[in-house]
C-alpha cells in the first residue's frame, strides 16, 4: 500500500497495483448524491467496458479537528484525535468495500483510492494519475439536507480535468 502524505496520517492509503488506464473515476462517499453517481458510473463503464476507479476523499478540514476549545491536556487531545481518525477510517473502509462489492456483482474491476485533502484537488490528481476516461460525481447536496458541506469547486474541477465530467442527477 502506498500512503499519501497528510495530517491525518495512516488513513490515506491506496493499493500499489492499478487497473488499466481509461477507467471511470467515481467520486463516492456514501451520500444519496454519491449513489446517483455510482449508478451513472456503472452505466458508462458497462457501455464502454471500462473499470471503475473509486475515489473516497476525507476532506482536509478534519486534519485540524482536535477539540482544543474544550480539551485541556495533550493526552486527551491525542486520544480524541485517535478516536476521530479511527471513526473516519472505519467509515471510509465501509464505503470502499460497499462500492467494490457492487462492482464485483456487476463484473467491473474496481480500484479503491482513499485520499485526504481538498476534494477538487483529489479529483483532478486522481483522474490524471489513473488516466481515467471519465469522471462521475454526484450533484451538490440540497440546502437543508443534513451533513457536512465539503463542496467541490466545479469551475476549478472543469478547468483542471482533461476528460469528460458527468454530474449525476436524480433518476
Amino acid at each position: 500500500m502506498e500512503a499519501n502524505a497528510g495530517a491525518a496520517g495512516t488513513i490515506a492509503r491506496r493499493p500499489a497495483a492499478r487497473v488499466a488506464a481509461g477507467g471511470v473515476l467515481l467520486a463516492h462517499h456514501g451520500t444519496a448524491g454519491a449513489a446517483l453517481a455510482e449508478r451513472r458510473a456503472w452505466r458508462i463503464a458497462a457501455a464502454a467496458n471500462l473499470p471503475i476507479v473509486h475515489l473516497y476523499v476525507v476532506p482536509d478540514f478534519w486534519a485540524g479537528m482536535q477539540g482544543d476549545d474544550w480539551l485541556n491536556n495533550a493526552w486527551t487531545r491525542d486520544a480524541f484525535a485517535a478516536h476521530l481518525e479511527g471513526h473516519l477510517e472505519a467509515e471510509a473502509k465501509a464505503q470502499l468495500q460497499a462500492v467494490a462489492a457492487g462492482c464485483a456483482e456487476r463484473g467491473f474491476p474496481c480500484e479503491p483510492v482513499l485520499r485526504v485533502g481538498d476534494p477538487t484537488d483529489c479529483l483532478i490528481k486522481t483522474a490524471t494519475e489513473y488516466r481515467t476516461a471519465w469522471v462521475v460525481i454526484g450533484p451538490p447536496r440540497a440546502k437543508g439536507v443534513p451533513g457536512y458541506r465539503c463542496r467541490v469547486d466545479l469551475e476549478r474541477l472543469v478547468r483542471g480535468l482533461r476528460v469528460p465530467l458527468v454530474v449525476a442527477q436524480g433518476e
